[in-house]
C-alpha cells in the first residue's frame, strides 16, 4: 500500500502518542507500505512551533533525520498538485489539508489520518 502520512498521525507516531491507533501506526511500520509525508505537513510543524502552537520533543532537524532513517519519504508539491486544490469543493478549509488531500487523489495514495473530512473528497484513508 501506498501511504501519505497527516500530520497530526506524524506528529503522533514520532512522539509515540496514544492518540494513534495501533493499527495506524502498524500501517506506517510496515516495510511492504511505501509511506510519504507532504512537504506541507512538515511546513505546517514548521510554522506552528514558531508562531508557539506547537512543541515537539525533539527538534524539526530530529524529526527530518527520523523520516530519513525509517525510509519515509517526503513528497514535494508538483504543479499536478496545486491544480488539484484548485478544483477540490470546500468541504474542508485548512489550507494543508486541502493540500494533503490533492496530493493523495493525484497520486492515489491512502491518507494515515483521523479526520473524518478527508472522507468527502473521495480519498482513501486508514
Amino acid at each position: 500500500m501506498r501511504v501519505l502520512v497527516d500530520t497530526h498521525a506524524l506528529i503522533w507516531y514520532l512522539e509515540g502518542h496514544k492518540s494513534l491507533s495501533r493499527s495506524k501506526r502498524e500501517v506506517i511500520i510496515n516495510p511492504a507500505n511505501e509511506v510519504f509525508v507532504s512537504t506541507v505537513s512538515l511546513w505546517e510543524i514548521a510554522i506552528k512551533i514558531s508562531v508557539g502552537k506547537l512543541k515537539l520533543k525533539t527538534s524539526l532537524t530530529d524529526v527530518l533525520n527520523q523520516l530519513a532513517i525509517q525510509s519515509i519519504e517526503i513528497l514535494t508539491i508538483a504543479p499536478g498538485h496545486v491544480l488539484q486544490v484548485a478544483s477540490l469543493p470546500l468541504h474542508h478549509r485548512d489550507p494543508f489539508d486541502r493540500m494533503i488531500i490533492a496530493q493523495a487523489k493525484v497520486e492515489f495514495l491512502t491518507v494515515v489520518t483521523t479526520d473524518s473530512e478527508f472522507l468527502a473528497y473521495g480519498v482513501k484513508t486508514v
